[in-house]
């Protein structure tokens, strides 16, 4: 996986992350995972198609969905409720939208997927003949990850 790919997410996390949280972010160390792998309990996944293709996860905790959702809507957010998935969905779309401007001008055309959320324990996601690159962002919110697994097509 060519690091043009992935700089753009991680870019766009740090850059939306702050502004809609206004928060002080850390990276944490980034590490790949060629296997299965758990996810955090609630996902939203993208997937890209094109001259690049794969899938792009922001993954977090329930707990820190709810504080992320609730910082973002201005009120507290004690369940995972409808609101609170959409606002992850918002917050992925935000980021992937950046992401992908900064793709398309390097060069690259592809298509996105809308997000897709899915929550729960005891789950994993599957990379499959890609290697998935971990971004962990800790904000004062909570911990997530930025999971790129992305690949030129051949």
């Amino acid at each position: 996986m060519r690091v043009e790919y992935i700089n753009p997410f991680v870019e766009a996390a740090f850059s939306i992350l702050k502004e809609v949280l206004g928060d002080d972010l850390s990276r944490g160390e980034l590490y790949l995972k060629a296997t299965s792998q758990p996810i955090l309990g609630v996902t939203a996944i993208v997937g890209l198609a094109g001259d690049v293709e794969g899938r792009v996860l922001i993954d977090l905790t329930e707990k820190t969905a709810m504080k992320i959702a609730s910082a973002m809507n201005g009120e507290e957010m004690t369940t995972l409720n409808e609101l609170a998935k959409a606002t992850i969905t918002e917050l992925a779309n935000m980021i992937t939208a950046q992401a992908v401007t900064k793709l398309s001008e390097l060069g690259f055309t592809f298509d996105l997927t809308p997000p897709t959320i899915i929550t729960g324990e005891k789950m994993e996601i599957t990379n499959y003949e890609v290697e998935a690159l971990i971004v962990p962002i800790e904000t004062s919110h909570g911990k997530l990850e930025i999971n790129v697994a992305l690949r030129e097509r051949n």
